[in-house]
């Protein structure tokens, strides 16, 4: 399955994901190479987007032996566009396949409409969809 966003935000949701499924207010703190080697993604990328995460106030960390990183909201409260939308443009249309003289400059492509429905259909399902989903019952 491939999906619509680059590897940084994936690595981001991956992150994300897991700080989700481990959520207990901030008790229980996984560092970057553990979140690495759980989810088996490259270290300096999940070390680079969880400094950017929590610049944006959606994880919280400490340095030091027992530190690392927790979710700084309920994972609720974080929809997967509050993510991925520092790593990806979220608000660009999708490129008219027949070139850039089709779509905006005269009649639409016939692929316009379908294409339109699902860029807005995968917006509304990134601002819709929180980490609530990770959270095993």
């Amino acid at each position: 399955m491939s999906v619509r966003f680059g590897k940084v935000a994936q690595v981001a949701v991956a992150a994300m994901s897991l700080l989700a499924e481990r959520y207990d207010k901030g008790k229980t703190k996984l560092n970057s190479a553990q979140i690495a080697e759980i989810r088996e993604l490259p270290q300096p990328i999940v070390a680079k987007v969880l400094t950017t995460l929590s610049s944006l106030g959606l994880v919280d960390g400490t340095r030091g032996p027992g530190g690392g990183y927790w979710l700084n909201k309920k994972p609720k409260d974080i929809s997967l566009h509050d993510i991925i939308a520092e790593f990806e443009r979220t608000d660009a249309g999708i490129m008219c396949p027949f070139g850039p003289n089709w779509c905006g400059h005269g009649e639409n492509c016939p692929m316009h409409d379908s294409l339109a429905e699902w860029a807005e259909n995968w917006r509304a399902y990134l601002d819709g969809t929180n980490l609530a989903i990770f959270i095993k019952s």
